[in-house]
């Protein structure tokens, strides 16, 4: 079975602060994603204004029970920051992968 990746893509609200929002993120990752059912990574990208999220989970399965989860008081945090009304997300299998 291929490993998962739910990916997201979204703006932060204005007057946002970003080194803010990367501190909830990581507090995020660090008590609550890293602690999920077939979580492997998460890496945030951005390209100005747009952000994007890459979780990488084993299996689908555990991709969709994450993001089906009722937000906790750490997750409620860092969606504070975020644009509700700009995300766009999507589940993928990962193919293929190349790694040097």
């Amino acid at each position: 079975m291929s490993n998962a990746v739910f990916y997201v893509e979204y703006k932060l609200k204005k007057g946002a602060s970003v080194p803010d929002f990367l501190l909830a993120a990581e507090k995020l990752n660090d008590e609550y994603m890293s602690q999920q059912k077939g979580y492997i990574s998460w890496q945030q990208l951005v390209d100005g204004d747009t952000w994007a999220d890459v979780l990488t989970f084993e299996t689908m399965e555990d991709a969709e029970n994450v993001e089906n989860a009722s937000p906790n008081d750490i997750a409620k945090k860092f969606y504070s920051y975020i644009n509700l009304n700009s995300c766009k997300q999507h589940f993928y299998s990962i193919e293929r992968s190349y790694k040097q």
